[in-house]
């Protein structure tokens, strides 16, 4: 398969510069099941939507500028349907956590009303977990630490601001943890937010609920591995850090199935 700029050179008047320049797609690559285009590409709109703030719109033009037509509606439905199988991938290969959790809560509106985004994060920055939910209560609370504790198990030392209402389920789900309630030590968890709000501009606002506990779930692992504390490591461990989550990628890329 072969596009060129052809047609757009002859708009632009620089038909020569673009018949030299295109791009072929392998047609060896097997095509997803269900699919026009090979797993390959559908993992590349993946990648660039949640490792960049791009819009389904910019994944498109990237797509287009190397030979590939698609609309973006395709790339959202791509975004929708495979991102959370990276995800899974991700969350199921990574190392056990620290013990020493940070634990908050932020607002993000959707539709002109509050709703809140706990997230949990472990002391290496690694994100264990995020729930949106309509309220900032001890019973919301309650239902995104007991998630935390089913899958992770107790931990040792439990970090949040001054809100109230992580007391009772702290002190019943998890006795012997060390609840440090301060805000200024929980400083490491505000950092974990900033591609939540730089998504928020991209897409103007979450448009529901659902569609925001969607793409978070997938967007946090994908876009975390894909950016390492830069400022903690060398050149050198930077580009094998790179390197390792690009193999990643490419393994379960090849895992994906319709």
């Amino acid at each position: 398969m072969e596009k060129s700029f052809e047609g757009i050179a002859k708009l632009s008047g620089w038909p020569n510069r673009a018949m030299t320049y295109s791009m072929k797609i392998p047609t060896s690559l097997p095509r997803l099941k269900g699919f026009r285009f090979p797993r390959e590409i559908i993992a590349y709109a993946v990648w660039a939507y949640h490792r960049f703030a791009l819009s389904t719109a910019d994944v498109e033009d990237l797509l287009a500028e190397r030979g590939v037509i698609v609309s973006r509606e395709a790339v959202r439905l791509w975004v929708n349907r495979f991102g959370r199988h990276f995800a899974n991938f991700f969350r199921r290969d990574r190392p056990r956590p620290n013990d020493k959790w940070h634990l908050d809560e932020v607002v993000i509106p959707i539709r002109g009303k509050k709703h809140w985004l706990w997230r949990a994060i472990d002391a290496n920055g690694e994100v264990l977990d995020i729930l949106v939910h309509t309220r900032r209560s001890g019973k919301a609370a309650k239902r995104f630490f007991k998630g935390l504790i089913t899958r992770f198990g107790a931990p040792r030392v439990v970090i949040t601001d001054k809100l109230r209402s992580y007391i009772k389920p702290i002190k019943t789900l998890a006795p012997d943890a060390n609840h440090r309630a301060h805000k200024g030590l929980n400083n490491a968890i505000e950092g974990s937010h900033r591609p939540t709000r730089k998504r928020e501009k991209v897409f103007g606002r979450f448009k529901s609920h659902r569609q925001a506990q969607r793409f978070l779930t997938a967007h946090d692992p994908i876009n975390l591995i894909f950016r390492p504390r830069r400022y903690r490591l060398t050149a050198t461990s930077y580009r094998h850090a790179r390197a390792d989550a690009f193999s990643l990628w490419a393994d379960y890329t090849a895992e994906m199935a319709a």
